[in-house]
């Protein structure tokens, strides 16, 4: 119903942590903002995309509530289940997928780099 929120709200805040890092001085600046931009994109992305199915399934309509789970009380304890187990799943879930892609992303440079060097 509303798991789409979490993913959001993270991505929010990884933007905000870019943007205040970003604007310090660090020396790899750059590089930093590289691997926090794809973790970002991930995040919108997906987010983008569970929103729009929640559209198509008339859970997200376009006047208030906005959340078709908000009219009754029923409904929206079932609709924060779902956010605290499945929002926070998918978030875990992408920010996982993103740090392992990290960890062998700097695993395969460090390989090719003893490989130039010729320390196998």
């Amino acid at each position: 119903m509303a798991c789409f929120t979490v993913p959001l709200a993270e991505a929010l805040a990884v933007t905000a942590v870019k943007h205040f890092t970003c604007r310090k001085t660090l020396k790899d600046a750059a590089a930093f903002k590289e691997k926090v931009s794809v973790l970002q994109k991930m995040l919108f992305g997906g987010s983008f995309l569970l929103a729009a199915e929640h559209v198509y399934h008339g859970e997200v309509v376009f006047y208030p509530p906005f959340l078709t789970a908000m009219e009754n009380s029923e409904a929206t304890a079932e609709m924060l289940h779902e956010m605290a187990t499945v929002g926070a799943g998918m978030a875990v879930l992408t920010t996982a997928v993103w740090a392992l892609g990290l960890g062998i992303s700097a695993l395969v440079k460090r390989i090719g780099l003893r490989k130039q060097t010729g320390a196998v």
